[in-house]
């Protein structure tokens, strides 16, 4: 099985090298990530400027672009026998409204108008916890196999979001849910002409059994997305 990786952290993130060492552990892993961070770019794409592509080491290329243009780069130039492209794992949730603004997601979904089958994979934060990128790389190995076993149903990919678990607390389960079509809890605080947002994320509405709910209390959500 050959993976094509990227993420919207850039290609220095830690989460992305969690996804690195477990979908080694699957197949064989080429890497086409953002040279910089464009976390909540959405699905923004290069048209009117070149892309820099810049080799760095086995099989690990980064792109002066967004997630969006590694994935059309990764499966239209760079390696076009992918057979999964993988987005993440983001440094942050990307439940439910989120999808919209994510460019983990874009690039998944990107993925999806091509004809591939892809995953999305987001690490939720709780605000009194460090991330353990070690911690889940079995969680992410587990479910690989278990969304890569399903047979793929065209202009389908996945979203994944793993628990924040305080340090020795059991592995979480994985359920498969819907997302949460809740609007996100946006407020803004005003100083004369200048806003600054201050959304409460982890104050979110969820409705039970949603991918946020399922997510925030613990487990790893899985939801399977179609394109529109």
């Amino acid at each position: 099985m050959k993976f094509l990786l990227t993420n919207d952290d850039g290609i220095d993130a830690p989460g992305l090298g969690a996804l690195e060492r477990a979908a080694a552990l699957r197949g064989t892993v080429r890497t086409v990530a953002p040279r910089d961070a464009h976390s909540g770019c959405s699905h923004v794409v290069t048209v009117h400027r070149p892309l820099s592509v810049c080799p760095l080491d086995n099989d690990r290329l980064h792109v002066d672009g967004t997630p969006g243009d590694c994935s059309r780069l990764g499966l239209l130039h760079l390696f076009p026998d992918t057979d999964w492209v993988l987005s993440g794992v983001n440094a942050g949730g990307n439940l439910g409204a989120d999808i919209y603004l994510s460019g983990t997601v874009a690039a998944a979904r990107e993925a999806a108008l091509f004809g591939k089958p892809a995953v999305a994979l987001s690490h939720f934060k709780r605000r009194d916890l460090e991330f353990d990128w070690e911690r889940i790389v079995p969680w992410i190995t587990r479910v690989l196999e278990v969304i890569t076993n399903r047979s793929h149903v065209p202009g389908t990919f996945w979203n994944v979001n793993l628990p924040h678990l305080p340090p020795g607390q059991a592995d979480p389960k994985i359920i498969e849910c819907s997302v949460d079509r809740n609007p996100l809890g946006v407020r803004y605080t005003v100083d004369g002409t200048s806003y600054r947002y201050a959304g409460d994320y982890h104050g979110r509405p969820r409705v039970p059994g949603s991918d946020v709910d399922v997510c925030f209390s613990g487990s790893i959500a899985i939801t399977e997305l179609r394109l529109s």
